[in-house]
């Protein structure tokens, strides 16, 4: 039985580290955006590379939905 229990939870730490790297990735590439993008003032642009710096996920998350989603 123990073996059984072992392989949920190798699957479930491969799990957990995919999607780890995922929203990894996807952080970096919402900073990347960030500098790359012009901005109006460059205000904007550091409070935008902050709040991705200081919340990590949420930060990008809502970078994406407000700033970059909506001006492709």
């Amino acid at each position: 039985m123990m073996f059984g229990i072992g392989i949920l939870g190798l699957l479930f730490g491969l799990v957990v580290l995919v999607i780890s790297i995922l929203v990894f990735v996807f952080w970096i590439l919402m900073l990347v955006d960030v500098i790359k993008r012009k901005f109006k003032d460059d205000v904007e642009k550091i409070v935008w590379v902050l709040v991705i710096i200081f919340t990590y996920l949420i930060g990008a998350l809502i970078y994406y939905f407000i700033v970059k989603r909506n001006k492709k």
